[in-house]
């Protein structure tokens, strides 16, 4: 199963995602992530946070959803609100989308500690959502409309 994940900037929700995707899914799953409005650097504390949670960082980088045009996703993620009511480049073809809003940690304000608390609740939900999403992968590939449907995705 391919994924993209889509978020206005592509610098943390997305990026996070793309990582624990990719680190769960140990090729059942194969993630990317882009913006698009890319801001093209990664959040530090996007890194800080998933290597802290023992997830691979190597590669990571902030890029276009243009930049995906011959990747033909099996499903496309919205992570951010204002992604999930931007209009979707026709490549994205026959993709199933889904929308996981999830809030920003790097727009929070606050002492280090709560903003830990915050990326940690980010990573926490993602993981739980893959975890959802590698019951899927495992099914044949005619279920997983059905199945993703019911998590909330739709045909395009």
């Amino acid at each position: 199963m391919k994924i993209l994940y889509i978020c206005t900037h592509n610098r943390c929700r997305s990026i996070l995602s793309e990582a624990i995707t990719n680190h769960l899914g140990q090729g059942l799953i194969v993630a990317k992530s882009a913006g698009s409005q890319p801001v093209g650097e990664v959040h530090p504390l996007s890194i800080r946070y998933l290597q802290e949670a023992g997830i691979e960082t190597q590669g990571l980088t902030s890029q276009s959803w243009d930049d995906f045009e011959g990747f033909e996703p099996d499903l496309v993620v919205t992570v951010c609100d204002s992604a999930a009511k931007e209009t979707c480049p026709v490549w994205f073809g026959k993709s199933v989308q889904l929308h996981w809003g999830l809030e920003d940690p790097s727009k929070l304000s606050g002492d280090e500690q709560e903003i830990a608390k915050a990326f940690h609740r980010t990573i926490d939900l993602t993981r739980a959502r893959v975890e959802a999403l590698l019951k899927i992968a495992r099914l044949d590939r005619s279920q997983w409309v059905a199945s993703l449907e019911k998590l909330g995705a739709r045909q395009r």
